[in-house]
């Protein structure tokens, strides 16, 4: 019946997508948002948070709830930027530090995995199309 519909189809994926990595980062205690958000941090300490929400293609409320949850688990901090003082820059702690590795490692395992089961140029393709599709569409 949705054969061809964009909507259920790139929406049932994205629920079995949220499984495969909320199970990914359980042992972490994360949820894939923070996981992913938490990833970013890491590959760029002391970014701002308008920064931060803008790579990851989330609103600025959205990325704020994902660091107050980062922040009360342990693993970033905020500090006054350089410039405007209402801006904080985003650092990741030592507790954040030492799960850096593994946390990359879950996520990749999951990466492999999908790439095992599709194929990998059938994966980077998907990728490259939806990619193609949301930015067409921003």
């Amino acid at each position: 019946m949705f054969d061809h519909c964009l909507y259920f189809n790139t929406s049932a994926l994205a629920r079995r997508l949220e499984k495969e990595w909320t199970d990914a980062f359980a042992p972490f205690e994360l949820t894939p948002p923070q996981a992913f958000m938490l990833r970013a941090v890491l590959a760029r300490p002391g970014m701002l948070q308008k920064e931060l929400s803008d790579e990851l293609l989330v609103a600025k409320s959205t990325a704020t709830r994902a660091l107050d949850a980062l922040s009360e688990k342990g693993y970033i901090e905020r500090r006054a930027g350089a410039g405007d003082g209402r801006e904080k820059c985003i650092f990741p702690t030592r507790k954040a530090a030492d799960i850096h590795r593994p946390l990359n490692d879950a996520s990749g395992a999951v990466t492999t995995r999908l790439k095992k089961l599709l194929g990998h140029a059938e994966f980077t393709d998907t990728v490259s199309m939806i990619k193609g599709v949301r930015s067409a569409l921003q």
